[in-house]
């Protein structure tokens, strides 16, 4: 038993050297998908909070039949400028164009992570936060009345370093996705992932819309961001919008409507 242990240990090391002896450049990882789809944009897709890239399974089916190469990122949920770095980090693997899409905390991510790209052609904010430069998440959550996102609907457990919030299970359908089904709710619930209070308190720094044209999908029912904060942060960043009446995760409850508009971007872009 000891020597096969060793001998699988001994191969795993190897295999890890050889990966890391690897050549690697900005841009290796995606440049063979850009030749295949004729220079189409690379679609970026990132979640927010109290969610995980699954969210936008329905999504990346309908753009993958139009022949759109697609990238959901796991976002780790930690820090406003942690999680930014590592989205730049990504997105600087991609060669050719790039339509970058936000739900939510992923619009606080994405307009932090793409100032100062030139692959990233577009800005698609999916009843997304769009912050300008010194605002805090939680000052626009608070900006209009609405948000049923507080400390009555959620759950917070310790973790080394930090505190965790969750949406509290019973809550999520009423205040997250009230328009998906009960039984998808509940799911959504149990495996959404955790997100770091403090980041609600961090400054975000200069956006990405000042320099890269926006679309914005308003959603109209929302109970997590107040709509007149998501037209007002919409129009701010002189976003073409679009106004659907669904609730806070339209990518799942309005799946064509959200597809719609990141095409309506894509092919300003191609």
């Amino acid at each position: 038993m000891t020597t096969t242990l060793t001998r699988r240990a001994t191969a795993a090391l190897a295999l890890t050297v050889a990966l890391l002896a690897l050549p690697f450049a900005a841009g290796t990882a995606s440049s063979s998908p850009s030749k295949r789809n004729d220079a189409k944009p690379t679609i970026v897709l990132v979640h927010g909070a109290w969610a995980d890239s699954s969210g936008w399974n329905e999504t990346i089916k309908h753009l993958q039949k139009k022949g759109y190469t697609t990238l959901a990122v796991a976002t780790p949920l930690r820090s406003l400028h942690g999680d930014a770095a590592y989205l730049r980090s990504v997105l600087a693997t991609i060669a050719g164009p790039i339509v970058l899409v936000g739900h939510s905390y992923g619009g606080m991510v994405l307009t932090n992570a793409a100032t100062g790209n030139a692959n990233v052609k577009a800005l698609v904010y999916i009843a997304a936060f769009a912050p300008d430069q010194g605002e805090k998440q939680i000052e626009l959550i608070l900006k209009n009345p609405g948000s049923e996102i507080g400390p009555a609907t959620l759950t917070v457990r310790p973790y080394p370093g930090g505190l965790d919030s969750y949406i509290t299970p019973s809550e999520f359908h009423r205040v997250f996705a009230h328009d998906v089904p009960e039984n998808t709710a509940a799911v959504m619930a149990a495996t959404q992932r955790p997100f770091d209070l403090a980041i609600l308190d961090e400054t975000s720094g200069a956006p990405a819309w000042k320099t890269i044209p926006s679309w914005y999908l308003v959603a109209t029912e929302d109970r997590a961001i107040p709509p007149a904060t998501q037209r007002f942060m919409a129009n701010r960043a002189g976003a073409t919008v679009a106004e659907v009446a669904t609730s806070h995760v339209p990518m799942i409850s309005r799946p064509h409507a959200v597809t719609g508009l990141i095409l309506d971007a894509a092919n300003a872009v191609d």
